[in-house]
């Protein structure tokens, strides 16, 4: 990463849903990488490698990339650190924020997140995170279903403001 957007990145942290466009979507989507990686007992570069490769796919901009990948690593480090954070309270809040935003159902790509498992090793914890794919894959169906309409209408206000 270049010099100037560590430092960019460390300003946006404090400042991040201030300056960082649709920082709520990027959030969401940190939230779901950070879900996968931290139910990963061996947690490798590897694992952020794979996110901004996914980040640089979404957005076609490093520095969003970035953004999304350090936003997992924060995340990911403050489940690690127990500081306030846990993977049970991580899957809470992304309830949480499909039932306020269900748009951002659609931002659950189970693909992509298939080369997560790749790294793994492990049986079990290869088991668990089919079944955190799973829970995804339902989470995401079951919203797009029970929220068509809401979704519909939100696409279409953020339509009309760009």
């Amino acid at each position: 990463m270049r010099l100037s957007f560590k430092f960019k990145h460390h300003f946006f942290s404090a400042f991040r849903e201030f300056f960082v466009h649709h920082h709520g979507s990027l959030e969401f989507r940190a939230k779901i990488f950070a879900l996968l990686i931290i139910s990963n007992d061996e947690i490798d570069q590897d694992s952020y490698s794979i996110v901004k490769n996914i980040g640089m796919n979404i957005y076609n901009d490093e520095d969003r990339a970035n953004v999304l990948m350090l936003s997992t690593k924060e995340l990911v480090k403050k489940i690690q650190d127990h500081n306030g954070l846990d993977i049970d309270t991580l899957v809470l809040h992304i309830q949480k924020e499909l039932k306020i935003v269900p748009r951002y159902a659609k931002k659950i790509d189970i693909e992509s997140l298939q080369p997560f498992l790749e790294l793994t090793r492990d049986r079990d914890i290869i088991s668990y995170q089919e079944n955190i794919l799973e829970f995804l894959k339902t989470l995401k169906e079951e919203t797009l279903h029970d929220k068509k309409s809401q979704i519909a209408k939100d696409e279409e206000n953020l339509e009309s403001k760009y």
